[in-house]
């Protein structure tokens, strides 16, 4: 079995004339590389960065 491949279009929101991340990018690898969203914590799959949640 492969990895599953994510929709990047499943991570910004329309809401009118603007588009909105819905999710947080990395602060160590920056634009573009978004954080997994965890039950208690946030991290990165590329550089390892883990921020958690309280």
């Amino acid at each position: 079995m492969g990895k599953s491949e994510v929709k990047v279009s499943s991570f910004y929101e329309i809401k009118g004339d603007t588009v909105v991340r819905k999710k947080k990018f990395c602060p160590r690898c920056g634009e573009g590389v978004f954080l997994a969203e965890h039950k208690d914590r946030r991290s990165c799959g590329k550089c390892g960065y883990t921020e958690f949640k309280r």
